[in-house]
């Protein structure tokens, strides 16, 4: 939660830093915000695997906390969009560090039959964050009349708090360690993961293609005409139907089937779409980004979970680094091409495409046999 409200309170705003401080077009947004997630999920690979190989989590975990809590000040001084985007690579290799043992180690902890529930709760915290950063951020730009940079530099203080709560305040269990330590990507081991996952991986790469960066929902509330520094409020409330809809969808992810759920998630995100690329009215703008947010409190935790019900227990930090790894080309891809689309031919037409993939991909999901 710390380290969300440090990286929201700048993320909520940097689409606009980058635009209207720095003179950024919609594409070299996307390519920052595709680059520096797909940077994320891929180093998640190695981080989950190091951490199976070593059978311990909160140190690497604790590492990547700590490195993205330090990139914050790179944000404040920025002259250039080239080191925004070497301040974004940096905290984003900070969560893909942290990222894959951090799920594993939810998914030790937790008893099988309560995971959906452990990961709805772990999302709702995340999302907590992610709506009280953007929040704060709004108060600050109306205090210091549009300050990015000062707003920055608040933004280090939870993030340098959450690494002093992680170090402090979590335990982590013991593994059961074999004598002798193998690596876990080796081809016998990676036969494990078996035709259950990697259906899984697949699913999470098309839902990540359907779904590009939350910046062009930031950019799209910028056409409404509402202040700059209200803007933000789009993320807030984005986060707050996703903080709220997290935990109850996980805990049904526990009762129902995760096929079926997946479905209705990806309808929403189709209903979304369309009204995001109906019209850049507030109001309309709002509403697109409600239903976005509803979409990702029904779908990430799922996706997790799903994760953890189909890999080894030994095995977990690899698996969520290889669905990390496969999900962030997707969303490297995804963003590039919206920026494309954006620039070529306006906000409309870059919605309107996704929600034309998001029905190529409900189609291909309806047609799946397999239950999970």
């Amino acid at each position: 939660m710390l380290m969300d409200i440090s990286s929201e309170m700048i993320h909520s705003l940097l689409p606009l830093f980058m635009v209207t401080t720095l003179g950024a077009s919609a594409l070299a947004v996307g390519l920052v915000e595709g680059l520096a997630e797909a940077t994320a999920l891929i180093v998640k690979v190695f981080s989950g695997t190091l951490s199976d190989y070593l059978g311990k989590r909160k140190g690497l975990a604790l590492f990547g906390y700590a490195l993205g809590a330090l990139s914050k000040p790179l944000f404040a001084v920025a002259p250039s969009i080239g080191i925004v985007l070497s301040a974004r690579l940096l905290d984003r290799v900070g969560k893909g560090v942290r990222g894959a043992p951090r799920d594993a180690l939810v998914a030790d902890i937790t008893p099988a039959h309560l995971r959906g529930a452990a990961f709805g709760l772990r999302q709702a915290l995340d999302t907590v964050g992610a709506f009280l950063g953007p929040l704060l951020a709004v108060g600050l730009m109306l205090l210091w009349a549009n300050d990015f940079r000062a707003v920055f530099w608040v933004a280090v203080i939870p993030g340098l708090m959450a690494v002093a709560v992680l170090f402090v305040g979590l335990r982590e269990p013991k593994h059961q360690q074999s004598e002798k330590r193998i690596n876990p990507i080796r081809r016998e081991n990676l036969k494990r993961l078996g035709s259950s996952y990697w259906w899984v991986v697949g699913i999470g790469a098309v839902f990540t293609l359907a779904r590009f960066s939350e910046a062009f929902l930031v950019l799209r509330a910028q056409q409404s005409g509402i202040p700059i520094a209200l803007v933000p409020l789009v993320m807030v409330a984005m986060n707050l139907i996703y903080a709220l809809s997290a935990y109850p969808f996980g805990e049904l992810s526990d009762r129902m089937s995760h096929r079926k759920l997946l479905a209705i998630g990806l309808a929403v995100l189709i209903v979304s779409d369309l009204v995001l690329a109906a019209s850049n009215h507030w109001g309309v703008v709002l509403a697109g980004v409600a239903l976005w947010g509803l979409h990702m409190g029904m779908t990430q935790g799922l996706l997790a979970t799903m994760v953890a019900h189909t890999a080894p227990a030994d095995l977990r930090g690899t698996a969520y680094g290889f669905f990390n790894l496969v999900s962030g080309l997707a969303m490297l891809l995804a963003s590039v091409v919206a920026g494309l689309l954006w620039d070529s031919f306006g906000a409309s037409f870059t919605f309107y495409a996704g929600a034309i993939f998001c029905v190529v991909a409900l189609a291909g999901l309806v047609k799946t046999v397999r239950n999970f």
